[in-house]
């Protein structure tokens, strides 16, 4: 190995080290507390040195979420690979979001802090663009999904664009994460299942799409029989 491949690993092992510290002070100390001098400490390095790998505090957080979206949209093109119809295919997703949602709470805030204006348009053009760069993969494989089901005839795309069709779940899941982090206010509106309501939501949103074959809203042995489908076939 050459002098230049031996510094470039180096590198990449040392931007990791940060990246695992970082996940791991803002797991054991919040994430509006992280300092990228206590970070620099916790790792032995100078400051400096991290600010060689991260230009602000803001590009490290969206380095923190592009490598948590890896992960995330690994699931999503699990489940529409899945071999299922596309309307399960589609509901599959907003079960693979809450499940991951679910195991990494941290993710979830930090996505929701990471697209706020303070930090996204803050963080360096770069770091935006390999973020979203993750996204395209999963979004065409999405977007595959809402083309075979208008192609067979099972959603109608005369009003909305099949991006329009894949935007409504997304939005469903994005929101309701969004209500889960604010601590206390579904309680206070007497949503004692929200986890669960993601789902009845999901499943009338496409109702109201008219997404073939509609799904019987009251039904909820065969929801959680769905739910628990998907778990053991795609997310197990």
């Amino acid at each position: 190995m050459g002098t230049r491949e031996r510094k470039q690993r180096e590198f990449e092992q040392r931007e990791q080290l940060f990246v695992d510290t970082a996940r791991r002070l803002i797991r054991e100390e919040g994430l509006l507390t992280l300092q990228m001098a206590r970070l620099a400490r916790s790792c032995d390095y100078a400051t400096g040195t991290l600010y060689q790998h991260f230009a602000s505090k803001e590009d490290l957080l969206v380095a923190l979420a592009t490598q948590r979206l890896r992960e995330h949209c690994a699931l999503f093109r699990k489940a529409t690979a899945w071999q299922a119809g596309t309307r399960d295919r589609m509901f599959a997703l907003t079960v693979a979001d809450e499940h991951y949602s679910r195991r990494h709470p941290t993710y979830s805030r930090l996505m929701q802090y990471v697209f706020t204006e303070v930090v996204w348009e803050t963080a360096s053009p770069d770091r935006r663009a390999r973020l979203t760069a993750e996204l395209e993969p999963v979004v065409a494989a999405i977007t595959g999904v809402v083309e075979q089901a208008v192609a067979a005839d099972e959603v109608k795309s005369d009003v909305l664009s099949t991006h329009e069709l894949m935007l409504g779940p997304w939005a469903v899941c994005h929101g309701m994460q969004s209500l889960l982090q604010t601590r206390g206010l579904l309680e206070q509106l007497a949503i004692r299942a929200p986890r669960r309501s993601i789902y009845i939501h999901a499943q009338v949103l496409l109702n109201g799409l008219g997404w073939q074959p509609l799904f019987e809203i009251g039904d909820a042995p065969a929801l959680d029989a769905l739910v628990g489908r998907i778990e053991q076939e795609v997310l197990a």
